[in-house]
């Protein structure tokens, strides 16, 4: 910890009284086991009938599942015809009221690698939701929404209105060079969404970025403003991205610049995946990082307020973890960043995603002690390889659960045993007398 770490101004968490500090408790639960290929998992209510359910997928055989939440975790295919999809969300783009998916695919060329980007491909679609488990036997209708270059995430959200859905690509390299410049788009969604054959693009940024690999949509972090935000990782480190709605444009405030010293080892600096962690009133007290790119560093960014009144406040950066050396790839076992509060005091904890080998495989759960600080604990929640993280409250006790889907991807990194799992959150929720 630097000197600098050491003077930042007290947080909310160091100058008033904390709840006692609860051990997490999750209690596994499989939902599916042996899976073929595993990387991406969301957790939105697809049948409408008030319980998170989940859906899932892998890179290599394109089928595309959603998991019910029943006594059974019944798993029903959407799709199977899907060329690599890649990043997802989920909104009702239809307008019936269900979630519809919305992903990107056909990423790669038949490499298969961050090397090959296929410059014909980095497809969006939407996948509409036919509103009941009884009536998607016959598979998701697919609908086409655009297309760029090494498209890799996504986010669907209000970025800078309210009346029409807008999807955010975020491309992570270029067909010219990995850590080439690239363009961050938005689609904006069309009057009719079943008829029209692409919806309107605009480009936001095409000369900042390079090499983004995580996004997370946020809401609530623009004074004065319900609209979504971005954070992002990527080759310039951690990034919040917004629209300011009086200026009429796109801002960018660069938070941190990330794992700097592992370049010459690995070829990959920044930032790799984030989220952004509420401490008491402040939405954004803190910005956790795996980095850089799949990496193996687990860093905090907490803001300083010693400047002028008024003034924006600096971000410093601790280094909380390190979890084993680089591959030969030049990778870490770090693949993403969840940040929610699973114990009920208010705080947000964060969980990262380790997908392996053993022993840096699994997710680890940390919680602020002293975060202006860098004073952190930390508990290992789960042992299985982990790709993503999908947090709700699966059983509508009130208390915040997770789901993991192991990371199993060719010419990458695949697990020994592949599942999806869904971790109960069995910790006591606060009361009363706690806060006295």
């Amino acid at each position: 910890m630097t000197s600098n770490d050491q003077s930042q101004s007290q947080s909310r968490s160091q100058s008033q009284p904390q709840l006692p500090l609860r051990t997490p408790k999750f209690t596994p639960e499989l939902v599916a086991d042996q899976l073929r290929d595993g990387y991406w998992l969301e957790a939105p209510d697809i049948d409408g009938d008030g319980r998170p359910d989940l859906f899932g997928y892998g890179l290599r055989l394109g089928e595309i599942y959603w998991y019910q939440n029943d006594e059974r975790w019944t798993r029903r295919l959407v799709q199977d015809k899907i060329k690599m999809p890649v990043g997802a969300d989920f909104a009702d783009v239809s307008g019936n009221g269900h979630p519809d998916i919305i992903l990107c695919y056909d990423l790669y060329g038949p490499i298969g690698t961050i090397h090959d980007a296929n410059t014909a491909g980095g497809k969006i679609d939407w996948l509409e939701n036919p509103g009941s488990p009884e009536k998607d036997e016959s598979r998701w209708k697919r609908h086409y929404i655009g297309r760029a270059t090494g498209m890799h995430r996504l986010r669907v959200g209000h970025f800078t209105q309210k009346e029409r859905l807008e999807v955010i690509g975020l491309p992570i390299v270029a067909k010219e060079d990995v850590h080439a410049v690239l363009p961050v788009v938005m689609f904006t969604q069309p009057d009719d969404v079943h008829t029209a054959e692409e919806w309107p693009m605009t480009v936001i940024d095409d000369s900042h970025f390079r090499m983004i690999h995580g996004a997370e949509k946020k809401k609530g972090l623009i004074p004065g403003s319900d609209l979504d935000s971005l954070l992002l990782a990527s080759d310039e480190g951690v990034t919040w991205l917004y629209w300011d709605a009086d200026r009429k444009e796109w801002i960018r405030e660069l938070i941190g610049t990330g794992e700097l010293t592992q370049f010459e080892q690995t070829g990959f600096r920044g930032s790799g995946d984030l989220n952004a962690g509420r401490l008491g009133d402040d939405p954004m007290a803190y910005v956790a990082a795996i980095e850089p790119f799949h990496g193996n560093t687990v860093a905090v960014y907490t803001k300083s307020t010693d400047g002028p009144p008024g003034a924006k406040p600096s971000w410093n950066r601790v280094l909380l973890d390190v979890y084993g050396d680089p591959n030969e790839n030049g990778e870490g076992p770090g693949h993403q960043i969840v940040c929610a509060d699973f114990d009920g005091d208010g705080d947000d904890e964060f969980l990262v995603a380790l997908r392996g080998p053993w022993p840096w495989q699994g997710v680890m759960y940390y919680k602020a002690i002293d975060a202006a600080n860098g004073v952190w604990a930390k508990w290992r929640v789960s042992e299985e390889s982990v790709a993503r993280i999908a947090t709700a409250d699966f059983n509508g006790d009130g208390r915040l659960d997770f789901a993991t889907i192991a990371y199993s991807v060719q010419n990458y990194y695949v697990a020994k045993e592949a599942k999806l799992m869904v971790y109960r959150n069995e910790m006591d929720v606060p009361s009363a007398d706690d806060a006295e």
